[in-house]
This record gives structure tokens, sequence and C-alpha cells, in this order.
């Protein structure tokens, strides 16, 4: 029997036998969120230290409670008949359940992750996949996949053009040739068509990947699956401000805590931060913009509540450094001295220069 099929199976039919014996039933849930995480630098992934919200069947909770288990049943039957729906499908699926549909996609999403925590599985497994794209990738990659048929389909993402390959909702059974010496990850689609345009990816022998922000799910993994079975090096090219420090790039070196129960699959340790640094804007003399105030607050969350932030001292450093200059940058402010000066200047030397990069 289908993992995903049995665990459902043993949930309900444990939630059915407390109510044949009278009993109230509950569904135990993981905590998600930073205060239910840890981070050992040696596994490389924020893990869940064990809270559990315990959901108890009573009247304010009974809705909830029907929307997880009805959630379980679709995503019984999807994985039985081997077929797959959106987030947002499901979303519309709830129309027929009555009182227990969802009003807004945020609540099915929601549920959508508890089911995910509570079943130590990815939604992946349980047969939802994302709307968002994957990100797009240019270099020296081969991706092998198959086609409706089964049959061999090999990828030459050096054959793009001014396009790009991009990354499918599910990434597993891809496989990869590639002679690139490492991958670089890149915030902004602006930045990664520059390079694709002037073909850095040849002058460096790297593959490019566009994360287009946080990066989704499938974008951390086909980092991770790449850069493990071609033992590639990571680089994370981001903007200079507290989002692409502690929302890109530590989503995806580390993980996040609403994502715990997952992060060992999804997260990339081996990542280095080559983005641009608080440091940076001093020795470039970048054009900047100031820090507001909801960058200060995040700042200082992180320094305060956020355990990979602790651990790595070099963080807590450039973060009180942004916080003193009062100052965040963009990728695209190296532009002040020529638009391909971050191709032809600031990348190779960045690259040189380990002590420059962050953990």
């Amino acid at each position: 029997m289908n993992k995903v099929v049995k665990g459902i199976k043993d949930i309900v039919g444990d939630v059915y036998d407390k109510i044949i014996k009278k009993k109230s039933p509950n569904l135990d849930i993981p905590l998600r969120s930073l205060q239910n995480v840890s981070y050992d630098p040696k596994k490389g992934y924020f893990e869940l230290k064990g809270k559990l919200i315990s959901r108890t069947l009573t009247a304010s909770t009974v809705k909830t409670f029907a929307q997880t288990l009805l959630m379980m049943r679709e995503s019984k039957n999807i994985v039985e008949t081997d077929d797959i729906a959106t987030k947002r499908e499901i979303y519309y699926v709830s129309k027929n359940w009555g009182d227990a549909m969802f009003h807004e996609q945020p609540e099915s999403d929601t549920v959508m992750d508890d089911i995910e925590a509570m079943m130590s599985v990815n939604r992946e497994q349980l047969g939802f996949i994302p709307e968002e794209k994957g990100g797009d990738v240019a270099g020296r990659l081969i991706v092998i996949d198959k086609d409706e048929s089964g049959k061999e389909l090999r990828i030459d993402c050096t054959r793009f053009g001014s396009g790009a390959y991009s990354i499918p909702s599910s990434v597993e059974e891809l496989k990869f040739e590639t002679e690139a010496k490492f991958i670089l990850a890149i915030e902004t689609a602006g930045m990664f068509q520059r390079l694709v345009k002037h073909g850095y990816w040849k002058k460096a022998s790297c593959i490019l990947i566009s994360m287009g922000g946080v990066p989704t799910r499938a974008c951390r993994r086909f980092i991770r699956r790449l850069s493990d079975e071609r033992k590639l090096p990571v680089y994370v090219f981001t903007d200079g401000d507290p989002y692409g420090f502690l929302n890109i790039y530590r989503t995806l070196k580390v993980g996040s805590g609403n994502a715990a129960h997952i992060n060992q699959f999804f997260c990339v340790p081996q990542a280095k931060f080559i983005g641009v640094t608080p440091q940076d804007i001093i020795d470039y003399k970048l054009p900047t913009h100031p820090l507001k105030d909801v960058d200060i607050k995040r700042i200082r969350d992180g320094i305060k509540n956020d355990p990979f932030v602790k651990e790595y001292k070099e963080w807590e450093r450039a973060l009180n450094l942004m916080v003193k200059l009062g100052k965040r940058a963009e990728q695209q402010a190296f532009a002040k001295y020529t638009l391909n000066y971050v191709i032809d200047t600031y990348l190779p030397e960045k690259l040189k220069n380990q002590k420059s990069w962050l953990p």
C-alpha cells in the first residue's frame, strides 16, 4: 500500500475508533514556526523540536477538523488514481464541501501544510502541486527528462538562445549531465537575463539559475539534487537587503520554520552567499536606498530569534553593520560603473576572494 494512503487510513481510522468509543478525537500537528526549530550546522537545516498543536474536535474546531479530513480524502483519491491537483484546484474542490468549504485559498494552503507536517511528507507526495514556476536555468547542463510516453528527453540548457529552461513542479525523476564548475543562484530575473545575454555561463563555466525571489520548493529541490549528484558548489547572488539575506538566502540554505518538517529535502546546506553585503556597499561605493522601519525590524528579529543568524557570527556582524549604515543596495546598483560591471569585475572578484563570502 502507498505510504501516503496508509498514513491517511491510519489517522482517519484512529479518529473513527475514538468516535465509536465516544471519546473526543484529536489530530496532533507539529507547530510550524521558528520557535519550534533548532539548527545544527552539521546537519545543515532547520529541524522541528517536537512541539505539537493538538486539534481536538470541539464546537469551535469542527470546521477545521472537517476540512482536514476532507482534504485527506481528496489526497487519498488522487494518489490512488495516480493523478495530480494544483493547490488552486483543491481550493475550488472544497466548494462541494458545504459548510466546510474554504472561503479563501490561504485557508486551504494552511490545512494542506498541516497535513504535510502531520504525516511528515511533502505536498507533492499528497498529489498536490503548486501553480508557480520552479525557476529558470541556463548554462552548461543537460537535463534528462521523459516525455508523455516515457521516452527519454535530453534538454540542453545551452540551446535556449536568450531564453531559459523552466524547472518543472516535480524534479525527482530528472537526471543531469554537466561539466560546469559551480551553480550560481540569482535573486532577480533581470540580473539573470543580463548574465544569460552576455554568456556569463560560458566565461565562468557554470550553471545559472534564476530564483525569482524566494525560491519555490521545486527550485530548491532542483538545486539540491543537481549539487549533490554532480558535486557542484552553490553560490547565491541576491540584493543587499534583509529580504535577500533572511528570506531568500536563508530559506534556500537551511529552510524555514513553516516548512521545518521537510527542510532536509529542500534546503541546500552547501550554499555560500556571494551577493551584495553591507561591506560591499562600502567597498564598491554603491548607490543605496535607506532602510525602512520594516527592514530594521526584520534585521533585529533575525539577530534575536533566528537560529541560523545565532549560529553564524559573520551574519550577525553583517546585519549589525547594515543597521549602522542604515542603507540597503540592489544587485543592479553596480550599473553605476558600467552595465556589465557585475560580469567583468564584481563576480570575478567575489569568486576569487572567499573571505568576502558569508556562510
